[in-house]
């Protein structure tokens, strides 16, 4: 066994790195172990050591995204004391930036029929995400069912940020920003904001 391979917490990182980094660079069709392996350095079975399965290692990375988005939103919604309309309209607009800034990880994140949910706690980072979003909808509508108007919205959010990505809602709309449609959206799922 080589140095580049001796086992431990090293190298179980540099694996979910370079994968981040192949993601980011090629995309979700690059991620195989063996290219991760190749890229790392060491043998296509090191990756076996901490990733049984594919499916775990891609896990592992897509955690990460999660993991950084999650950061952004905490950041983006400080202390919590704006009105949960403003929170909500922070957190769309840091959800769709992280989307556009990063379409590799955004898809990853999101294709759970490529993901091992159940594993490396990968849904203990993923839906505090959505409950974040559930407990802002339930204070903006409170006699809404919180949770269908947020899987309705995040479904909103995720469709712009695709379409918005292809380039077919920039062509339609004639537009360059895409704030507009994430307060129409909201609008669409929240109501008008008072005031406008």
């Amino acid at each position: 066994m080589s140095d580049a391979e001796t086992p431990g917490p090293d190298l179980r990182v540099r694996l979910v790195d370079v994968g981040v980094e192949l993601l980011a660079r090629e995309g979700v069709g690059a991620l195989t172990l063996r290219e991760i392996a190749r890229r790392a350095g060491v043998s296509h079975g090191a990756p076996r050591r901490y990733f049984p399965t594919h499916l775990e290692l891609l896990s592992a990375i897509a955690r990460r995204g999660f993991t950084e988005l999650a950061g952004r939103v905490t950041t983006a919604l400080g202390d919590g004391t704006a009105p949960p309309r403003a929170q909500l309209t922070e957190l769309g607009r840091v959800y769709l930036r992280f989307a556009l800034d990063n379409p590799g990880m955004y898809e990853l994140m999101f294709r759970h029929d490529l993901l091992a949910s159940g594993s490396l706690r990968l849904r203990e980072t993923s839906l505090p995400l959505f409950g974040v979003l559930v407990e802002l909808v339930g204070r903006v509508r409170p006699a809404a069912d919180a949770r269908a108007v947020a899987g309705a919205l995040w479904a909103n959010l995720h469709g712009i940020a695709q379409l918005w990505r292809w380039g077919s809602l920039p062509l339609a709309t004639g537009t360059d920003d895409f704030a507009p449609l994430l307060r129409t959206a909201l609008d669409a799922h929240l109501g008008p904001e008072a005031g406008r």
